[in-house]
């Protein structure tokens, strides 16, 4: 059999449709192609005369034109980059997805390339985003000419769009480029200055060279009757005026140097994309260099959203290439559980596809997000230290209950940090419930985000001891970090399976966010000290139990073996099992699970919100010393009693009994 080797073969104007109309979601992105093509030609101009000063020939000042003329049905963007000869516009134009950019990069020598990377903003990569133009366009029409040509070297390059087009030679006195959209009817709005503004402001307003349009005021309409003032005139209309006007900012904040940037510039960046009227609790920027180079600007808002619980919503950080705007919701470059944070974050290079719309999840990507997740890390790590500084008493003495930072050395990070106290306080009130999610979702961090939880406790009523807080005041003999699940701060201190703790004078962390008995799954010890829940499993305070205790605790199970029996018998249908306990001073009974079964309390907030969950049958834990347990030996009450006993200490927990009514015929019967 003979081999051949043959080419594809391609239905060119197929593969245009496919382009033009597969590729952007979004129609109005062609004008942030064209204006990035534009740029890039600026750009080559700009390093081509580093070595030839002389390709700038009489127009020293690069920037981009848009213009547009509705009675011609066009809009035109014209630069005075570097422009194209006649044989580069069939080549670069006539090829689909061959990228001039690309092309211009690898012919540059080493030091040339070095100052591409260090100075210029070469966007394209693709080599298709010039064929966007015919989403909104039926023809395009190319005019330029290459600097240092001679004027009647120029090029006209006019495509339909439908597989073919022409190329003439043409004489034209400027250097650069001009494409001409013809407008498809349906595009016409296009032609519009204030809608070709918002584009502009949108995608391209950060690009550092200038983008002009022509200037435009209001003419009244004349008066077709003068007699009638109100009803006689014509319309009015917006008329140019035939100067130019820049209409993008050019100057992006995070791309100069942070020591040209006041406070005053940050809050007013950040309540421009966050439409916040506050202003952050604290703010990151950051260049970074290396295989991956990027800059970033982060804040941290001090009110969190009303949809803040909403994990569907979009959330995330403006994402940029070369200081134009690829997307607002930039998921990929920061974790969920920071989806409060704000920002910008703007990439050298980034593996986009190629409408520049979606994110690859690559190397890149991945190095972004972890130096972003850092940087949030960092700057609450930096709050929390803050919030811990020793504070002047009105005497001069510091409060003893505040502990000092041993890192913070200088004057001005003195006062850096006395700035920040009480934010991360003020943070933690806003997003600490978000935060816990972290310890599920980022297991390289979950160290760090522990140190930064806070939690009320038995001692106190404030959401302000960490699990290092707790650990350093840990009773001698303590072996555990005690805690306790519950759906309100009041039931949690008030809850029964406390009363043993507070007897002995043990500090129990009071958790109270619906997250917390989930995230609390992730994490099992803090810097090598177990975590146990107080509900979970029999309590066991080890060397806070004297051997007395112990004593009793055996005897008093021994002796209520027979009653305990008759307790499983009639709650059979309730609870898993039932023991004497020795975790109860005040109260008859309480609801415990076993060490790693999912508490009564996960398995309600579960089935509220609609998921699935098993039935968990809990364990009736009774109090051997309380006379109620002790007047049902006997009781010709005997099953209504369990039944009130069990239902009564899940009451207590914050639960609510099977058959409230049966409850309540129970409890009255007794009363009688």
């Amino acid at each position: 059999m003979t081999k051949q080797t043959l080419s594809f073969q391609a239905e060119v104007a197929q593969l245009l449709h496919l382009v033009t109309h597969s590729l952007y979601s979004n129609k109005e992105i062609f004008l942030r192609e064209l204006i990035s093509n534009a740029s890039d030609a600026c750009d080559k101009l700009r390093f081509e005369a580093l070595n030839n000063n002389a390709v700038y020939e009489d127009a020293p000042n690069l920037e981009v034109r848009v213009s547009f003329d509705k009675d011609a049905k066009t809009l035109t963007i014209s630069d005075n980059g570097i422009g194209m000869s006649q044989q580069e516009a069939i080549d670069h134009l006539g090829t689909i997805a061959k990228s001039g950019t690309k092309d211009f990069m690898s012919k540059l020598t080493g030091d040339q390339k070095a100052n591409v990377s260090e100075q210029g903003q070469l966007i394209g990569q693709f080599g298709v985003g010039f064929y966007s133009g015919f989403i909104v366009a039926d023809k395009i029409t190319v005019e330029s000419r290459r600097a240092g040509l001679k004027a009647d070297e120029g090029v006209r390059w006019i495509s339909g769009g439908a597989g073919d087009f022409e190329v003439e030679t043409i004489t034209r006195t400027t250097r650069g480029t001009s494409v001409t959209l013809h407008l498809r009817e349906d595009a016409m709005d296009y032609a519009n200055a204030w809608k070709v503004k918002s584009i502009i402001g949108k995608y391209s307003d950060h690009i550092s060279l200038p983008i002009l349009m022509e200037k435009e005021e209001w003419k009244d309409g004349e008066l077709i009757n003068p007699s009638d003032e109100n009803g006689g005139r014509q319309p009015g209309a917006m008329v140019k005026t035939g100067g130019w006007e820049t209409v993008n900012k050019g100057n992006a904040i995070w791309a100069r140097a942070k020591k040209d940037i006041t406070p005053e510039n940050y809050n007013e960046f950040y309540k421009q994309i966050s439409h916040d009227f506050e202003a952050p609790l604290a703010y990151t920027h950051n260049r970074v260099e290396g295989s991956t180079e990027y800059t970033q600007l982060l804040y941290l808002p001090a009110k969190a959203p009303m949809d803040l619980f909403n994990r569907e919503k979009s959330a995330g950080i403006k994402l940029y290439v070369k200081r134009v705007f690829i997307m607002d919701d930039a998921e990929a470059l920061l974790p969920t559980y920071l989806r409060f944070v704000k920002g910008v974050v703007d990439s050298s290079d980034l593996p986009l596809n190629v409408s520049r719309e979606l994110l690859q999840e690559s190397r890149d990507v991945k190095a972004i997000r972890e130096g972003c997740t850092k940087r949030v890390l960092g700057m609450l790590e930096d709050l929390a230290k803050s919030d811990r500084l020793p504070t002047p008493a009105a005497d001069g003495v510091t409060d003893a209950t505040t502990e000092a930072v041993s890192d913070v050395v200088s004057e001005e990070d003195k006062a850096q940090a006395q700035a920040n106290a009480g934010k991360f306080t003020r943070f933690y009130a806003e997003f600490g419930a978000v935060l816990k999610e972290g310890l599920g979702e980022d297991f390289a961090n979950k160290d760090r985000l522990a140190k930064l939880l806070r939690f009320a406790s038995s001692t106190t009523d404030s959401v302000s001891v960490s699990f290092a807080d707790y650990k350093a005041r840990m009773k001698e003999g303590q072996e555990a970090i005690y805690y306790i699940t519950a759906d309100t701060a009041a039931a949690a201190k008030n809850s029964p399976q406390l009363e043993v703790f507070k007897k002995k004078g043990i500090e129990v962390l009071l958790m109270t966010d619906r997250v917390d008995e989930w995230a609390l799954n992730y994490l099992h010890d803090f810097d090598g000290t177990p975590l146990q829940s107080v509900a979970k499993g029999a309590v066991d305070l080890g060397k806070l139990q004297d051997e007395a205790e112990k004593k009793a605790a055996e005897e008093a199970a021994e002796t209520f073996k027979p009653l305990l029996a008759k307790l499983k018998e009639a709650l059979k249908d309730k609870a898993e099992d039932v023991r004497v306990t020795t975790r109860l001073v005040d109260s008859p009974a309480c609801l415990v699970v076993q060490d790693h079964g999912m508490s009564t309390q996960l398995a309600r907030m579960l089935k509220q919100a609609g998921q699935a969950a098993p039935d968990v049958k809990p364990v009736l834990e009774v109090n051997a010393q309380h006379p109620l347990v002790k007047k049902l030996e006997g009781s010709v009450n005997f099953n209504d009693l369990a039944h009130i006993l069990f239902d009564q200490a899940l009451l207590a927990e914050g639960g609510m009994p099977a058959d409230p009514a049966a409850y309540v015929k129970r409890v009255n019967a007794l009363l009688l």
